[in-house]
């Protein structure tokens, strides 16, 4: 049954495969950043209800996001769609190619819901890219009841997994005291002088960070003027940690360095946190198995990752709640790699179309394998998403 239903499956993906990757390129060349994907969420769920699947809209009270469902069968099947871009550079990690490819997955196994018993939940989630839009969803009960979930990510190398951690995004903020820059600095408080004692007590704390521990940022607001005392600075930053649990304790550590800013200057400190911590990516191995021998099928050849090179996702809290993969599909963009310029150009070229057609049918099959797999198919319905 599996062999004919997998070949059903795959001659319906082939009727739809031109749609999917027009979708792509669509979205590619209207990037919109998080939170701001209207138009790109607009489309998808018009292709959604062209397949006949129920879509909500507006989900979890955010804009932009949305859930299509097809089928009532037991066995609920999750595919997450991201839309948002990267400013300035667009679609440099290739969101075009993560909604497509979902989009494309969900609407090949539409017609065969009932033969495979399966329920399909297709959810369209904003701003990957700092805004936490999957957790936003989880919080509010879009993801409950599934048995799993997947995407596919691009990138420069075929992965079974992404090597994933936790991450927290800190926005900050020195509040001081204008004044002359000549004649009167000696009344101001200078809020830039806080952040560069803050950047080298970061870069002086980088020593004795874990190897797995990292952080980064930009300053977006560094003064007005330079005849003027700067008065506020305003700074985005991410931590990252293997765990939720470290990035806990390592949090305190960073935030330190934010406040030795604040002390030597005078200026006051405040700060906030944008978006949930994403947490780090459990892979369930039974889907991952399913998957690489589906891609392996297609022609598509897995590496081992041994580089030691992270990224964090808000995936990673889905994961923790739910079997889930989030395989990385090569679109052979060396030495381009995610969040360069030609990482964006290289997101719709003829190789990243046939990732968004190969990457549908391996997640299509994988959903094949998990429901007619008995053992599996108990053990994903044991457990489903809070």
């Amino acid at each position: 049954m599996t062999g004919s239903i997998k070949e059903r499956v795959r001659e319906h993906l082939e009727s739809l495969a031109q749609g999917a990757v027009e979708i792509s390129h669509q979205v590619h060349s209207h990037a919109e950043v998080g939170f701001e994907e209207f138009r790109s969420s607009a489309l998808l769920k018009s292709e959604f209800e062209k397949e006949g699947f129920e879509v909500e809209s507006g989900s979890a009270g955010l804009p932009t996001a949305f859930v299509a469902k097809k089928g009532s069968g037991e066995l609920q099947v999750g595919f997450c769609l991201e839309y948002d871009a990267l400013p300035g550079i667009g679609h440099a990690c290739g969101h075009n190619i993560i909604a497509s490819s979902s989009y494309l997955a969900a609407a090949a196994l539409a017609p065969f819901t009932q033969d495979l018993g399966i329920s399909i939940r297709a959810l369209g989630t904003p701003s990957e890219e700092g805004g936490g839009g999957k957790i936003l969803m989880l919080e509010a009960g879009s993801f409950t009841g599934l048995n799993l979930a997947m995407m596919i990510h691009p990138g420069p190398a075929e992965l079974d997994r992404m090597n994933t951690i936790a991450a927290k995004h800190i926005d900050i903020h020195f509040e001081g005291k204008p004044a002359h820059a000549s004649a009167f600095a000696f009344l101001g408080i200078n809020a830039q002088d806080a952040m560069v004692i803050s950047q080298v007590a970061l870069g002086l704390a980088r020593q004795q960070l874990l190897p797995y521990e990292k952080v980064h940022g930009i300053v977006t607001q560094g003064g007005d003027a330079a005849n003027i005392i700067p008065a506020r600075v305003d700074a985005n930053y991410i931590i990252r940690s293997d765990t939720l649990a470290h990035l806990s304790v390592l949090e305190p550590k960073i935030m330190r360095c934010f406040e030795a800013g604040a002390l030597a200057t005078g200026a006051k400190l405040t700060y906030s946190s944008p978006a949930p911590p994403y947490a780090e990516l459990r892979t369930n191995e039974d889907l991952a198995g399913f998957y690489v021998q589906n891609a392996t099928s297609l022609g598509r050849v897995f590496v081992k990752d041994d580089s030691g090179l992270t990224a964090s996702t808000d995936m990673g809290n889905i994961s923790l709640e739910v079997a889930s993969i989030h395989p990385v599909i090569s679109i052979d963009s060396l030495p381009a790699v995610n969040h360069q310029p030609e990482f964006t150009q290289a997101a719709t070229t003829d190789v990243a179309d046939k990732a968004v057609i190969e990457g549908a049918l391996a997640m299509a099959w994988t959903v094949c394998d998990a429901a007619t797999d008995g053992s599996v198919r108990k053990r994903l319905l044991a457990q489903s998403c809070r």
